[in-house]
């Protein structure tokens, strides 16, 4: 089943959204917007469950 995430999933005011087969290829896209996007964001631990527990199956 495809995961998807989007940045409004998790909060932030930014209209970005992918998907993925896998939630390890989700997160590498996650990861890789992020280090472009949000350069003041700082990844924690708590911020990776978060975004994890947002992550939907479409």
């Amino acid at each position: 089943m495809t995961k998807s995430i989007s940045c409004a999933d998790v909060g932030s005011d930014c209209g970005w959204s992918t998907t993925a087969e896998t939630e390890e290829e989700l997160m590498k896209k996650v990861a890789e917007h992020a280090k472009e996007e949000h350069t003041d964001l700082e990844v924690t631990s708590e911020v990776v469950a978060k975004i994890k527990s947002c992550i939907k199956e479409i």
